[in-house]
């Protein structure tokens, strides 16, 4: 597979390391392009570029996939794919500029440094060279799932738009404290909060920016936080009845 990789930060890396093939590389950054290139068996090309790849992964911001689109549609030849973490409109996008290929959106629900993990799939259009990167994604340990853009963005408002405020206000909240002063569920929050800060802002703000969810995590805070006992109760008991219906349907 002749693959051009739009995007060369860490997920696009991630794609030319998983994916067999030769790779290419474009970037807005024609730098961010080369050094990636130069890192892998893989060449850097003009982000104008005009050639045809057998298949086009765009690995972009959320919000630049909708112009990343538009740019290189031309430039597809048989297959076209995103890793951009949003479903809908990319599938939406791709469907109506390259009707005729392959197509498939996958979000890979890790950062690059901690595969393998799970990889949510919509496969729009099927074909051969999609099936090689499911594959190919596979044969890395991870485990690829089939979803709907509806149910995939959907759930992105829980898992990491909410997870993400909640983690983040947690710490921006709490005071610093000596480590003995931790219990398991402060300590395990500590950690999460470590990871989630270990990234980059602009991710995590794009993720803010497209899922809904910090908002139900403020307004559920405010309502623990105003809760007399006989209604904390109820919340409590609210909670536990999710985590009841949740553990009935693992």
């Amino acid at each position: 597979m002749d693959l051009l990789v739009v995007g060369a930060g860490e997920m696009g890396r991630w794609v030319a390391d998983t994916v067999e093939g030769t790779v290419a590389f474009a970037d807005r950054d024609p730098v961010v392009a080369r050094d990636a290139a130069d890192a892998r068996d893989a060449r850097a090309v003009d982000p104008d570029t005009t050639e045809t790849f057998d298949a086009v992964c765009l690995a972009v911001p959320m919000s630049a996939v909708p112009d990343a689109v538009d740019a290189y549609a031309d430039n597809v030849g048989e297959a076209v794919f995103d890793v951009s973490g949003a479903m809908a409109e990319p599938v939406a996008a791709l469907r109506a500029a390259c009707p005729d290929a392959q197509r498939a959106s996958f979000h890979p629900l890790f950062a690059p440094p901690r595969v393998p993990g799970n990889v949510a799939a919509v496969i729009d259009a099927g074909g051969p060279l999609i099936d090689a990167v499911v594959a190919d994604v596979e044969a890395g340990g991870n485990d690829v799932f089939e979803t709907t853009p509806e149910e995939h963005d959907r759930a992105m408002e829980t898992v990491q738009a909410g997870a993400h405020a909640a983690i983040l206000a947690w710490r921006l909240a709490g005071e610093d404290v000596r480590e003995e002063f931790h219990t398991p569920v402060s300590g395990a929050l500590d950690d999460l909060a470590d990871t989630v800060t270990e990234g980059s802002p602009a991710v995590y703000a794009e993720i803010q920016r497209a899922f809904d969810g910090a908002d139900a995590v403020a307004e559920a805070a405010r309502d623990l936080a105003d809760a007399d006992p006989e209604a904390f109760a109820a919340l409590y008991e609210a909670a536990r009845g999710e985590r009841d219906a949740r553990d009935r349907h693992d």
